[in-house]
């Protein structure tokens, strides 16, 4: 997309009333956002991915955490932020070829509604039809799908992803709304809501663990937390984040720490210790099923306790 698409999207959908604005804008690497303020917060949304950049809470620090080393790039995800990965989280399992974490959050997505909505909160609506991808990602994903991702920007962060399957045969995904959240300090940052789950331990071989108490963190973490659904809180001693999710039953917690971030390259010398990422998923165990004119709604909602 270049700045005349984006000049279109504004003519179509952008708005100023008082402090309430939404704009489109050419971001880093030519790359279009969406930027978008009003009475309870502000946010950056790229429309490559329909990846969300930072939202902040007024009065608030960002609660997203973005890399300073994020590198913006055609068909690149961004370190940081909300990445969406779908149709699969993680390796592709019959393809290694394949990106990991799927092909949503490296294309383009179509703006198809923005509302100013009465609550002052703003409201943006993102649709990707597989069906009108290039071959290389159709032959990658073969059944043609609807995606539909509402994002509501206000005190609360809500995400809505909906997957609609147009094809004629019953559809398995995975997916995951990948956040990256800013603590500040993750050495002093506790996770409450996942004491008793049974998890994956990705650096140990993926072995089946129960979890004892609430998470803290002082090494690589890369877990696959399984059947969860409870609120999750994020408690970093400055504020506490919560997580209310439906329509996911799988949780990812991931903080790479020091040799492993080293190797990312783009995370920063001390990004590490500034993130953690709580994902809200469908992956290993817990793929989902959807009948051929049926759909699947993911939802989550942040906000700060």
């Amino acid at each position: 997309m270049n700045i005349i698409n984006t000049e279109q999207l504004n003519q179509e959908f952008s708005f100023e009333e008082g402090n309430r604005c939404l704009r489109f804008n050419v971001g880093e690497g030519d790359i279009p956002v969406v930027d978008i303020q009003n009475e309870q917060a502000s946010a950056t949304i790229s429309l490559q991915g329909a990846h969300l950049l930072c939202w902040a809470p007024t009065d608030q620090d960002d609660l997203i955490w973005l890399s300073g080393d994020a590198v913006f790039s055609p068909g690149k995800s961004v370190r940081g932020g909300i990445p969406v990965c779908w149709p699969w989280f993680g390796a592709h399992a019959s393809n290694t070829s394949y990106p990991a974490h799927g092909f949503a959050r490296t294309v383009e997505w179509q703006v198809v509604r923005t509302e100013d909505l009465s609550s002052s909160e703003t409201r943006i609506t993102f649709q990707l039809d597989t069906a009108k991808l290039s071959r290389a990602i159709q032959k990658m994903w073969p059944q043609s799908t609807l995606l539909e991702y509402r994002l509501t920007i206000g005190k609360a962060l809500t995400l809505e992803l909906k997957t609609s399957n147009n094809s004629d045969q019953v559809m398995i995904i995975g997916q995951a709304l990948h956040t990256y959240f800013n603590v500040s300090d993750v050495t002093s940052t506790t996770v409450y809501g996942l004491d008793g789950k049974d998890y994956l331990d990705k650096p140990d071989s993926f072995k089946r663990k129960t979890q004892v108490d609430a998470i803290t963190i002082d090494n690589e973490v890369d877990r696959v937390y399984l059947q969860t659904s409870d609120d999750i809180i994020i408690d970093n001693q400055k504020r506490k984040i919560l997580i209310n999710k439906q329509g996911s039953h799988t949780t990812v917690v991931w903080n790479p720490w020091k040799d492993v971030a080293a190797k990312m390259g783009d995370l920063g010398e001390k990004g590490y210790l500034e993130m953690l990422c709580l994902e809200s998923a469908n992956a290993a165990d817990d793929t989902v099923s959807i009948d051929p004119g049926g759909h699947h709604q993911l939802r989550v909602i942040y906000r700060v306790e």
